[in-house]
């Protein structure tokens, strides 16, 4: 019998992170009240954690809840013991989201082990979570090489080592989140507080599933169903992620950045083009814009070019200009002619 072919996963296993930060960096203070009461309206000098955890950047979020990142173990572990803010009783926690990040890989060598499996041996490199993609073919669901990682840390690491295989982590990049109820983009259908949208049509009252209307978008109103991935509200929408990501700053930061660089409806290079090659510029609406023959008009005013008399001199038109207003000229009239004008003959 033949040997069994070794996995990812045989040999003598190297931690390549064993000197990860592994530590929360981001974390979340809470004010205690009884009548839900947050940090708005509350003065910044009472709420300075400095002296508690040493030199820390903080911010105040949309929610009045305070957002710290520390730089140290040592000040995670400090502010973790936070009771009050001055005399502001506190809760403080890490932040659910910022601490970790996600990333992809691709293996084929990975096929055919489990989510599980991969999980367990990836473990000391400080993965938590993996998830394998998966792709839905003639109505059944295969798995796919590629593979989506969440690390314990903020920081995605270039590579990591499963076994005895070097593999690149890239950024992982989720799809827009589109409602299946109101058909808008950023929630879920269990959140939804919208009217139900035909994901086809775009009209309210139905769902699409025995929908035969024509084909329209809720939310670029073109002439596609709302869960087109050829659709520009989903494409921007897909940027807005991904910059929100690769620069790490927020959905909003991201959304403003991607909204001032989309050109203005109308405005934009391709809208002019359309505009100045409209039929109503024309002045001859038969005579399409790409022929290289010029109107009848034209034709008609210009002389047949065998009674013209030769140019004496190169500046003239050049008579390749002429041969398609006087289409029974031969080829090798044109090349003759153009021997007289390079010589300067009368």
């Amino acid at each position: 019998m033949g040997k069994k072919k070794p996995g990812p996963f045989s040999g003598q296993r190297t931690d390549t992170n064993s000197k990860r930060n592994n530590f929360p960096t981001f974390f979340v203070i809470q004010r205690i009240s009884n009548c839900n009461e947050t940090f708005h309206g509350v003065s910044p000098f009472l709420v300075a954690i400095t002296g508690n955890v040493g030199n820390a950047k903080s911010t105040k979020l949309r929610s009045g809840d305070l957002l710290v990142e520390v730089e140290s173990s040592k000040q995670a572990k400090e502010i973790t013991k936070l009771k009050s803010l001055s005399t502001i009783p506190v809760t403080v926690k890490p932040h659910a989201t910022l601490n970790s990040s996600k990333g992809v890989i691709s293996c084929g060598e990975l096929l055919n082990e489990s989510e599980e499996k991969i999980t367990e041996e990836l473990k000391s490199q400080g993965v938590t979570h993996v998830r394998r993609i998966t792709i839905r073919r003639d109505g059944q669901l295969l798995n796919t090489k590629h593979l989506i990682l969440t690390f314990d840390s903020n920081k995605l690491p270039e590579h990591i080592k499963a076994g005895y295989m070097r593999l690149s982590v890239r950024t992982y990049i989720p799809n827009p989140l589109r409602c299946f109820k109101c058909q808008r983009f950023g929630h879920s259908k269990t959140s939804c507080r919208g009217t139900l949208t035909c994901a086809r049509c775009a009209e309210v009252g139905h769902e699409s599933t025995d929908c035969t209307r024509t084909e329209k978008c809720v939310n670029c109103k073109g002439e596609h169903t709302s869960f087109s991935r050829n659709c520009f509200a989903w494409k921007q929408e897909k940027e807005i992620i991904s910059t929100k990501i690769k620069n790490r700053i927020s959905y909003q930061e991201a959304r403003k950045l991607i909204k001032s660089k989309t050109p203005t409806p109308g405005n934009s290079y391709v809208s002019a083009v359309k505009k100045s090659t409209a039929p109503s510029t024309q002045t001859n609406p038969d005579v399409s814009i790409s022929s290289s023959k010029p109107p009848d008009s034209i034709a008609r005013a210009s002389p047949p070019i065998p009674n013209l008399p030769i140019p004496s001199s190169p500046s003239v038109s050049p008579v390749i200009d002429e041969t398609f207003a006087s289409p029974d000229l031969t080829n090798f009239t044109l090349v003759k002619s153009r021997k007289k004008i390079k010589n300067g003959l009368a």
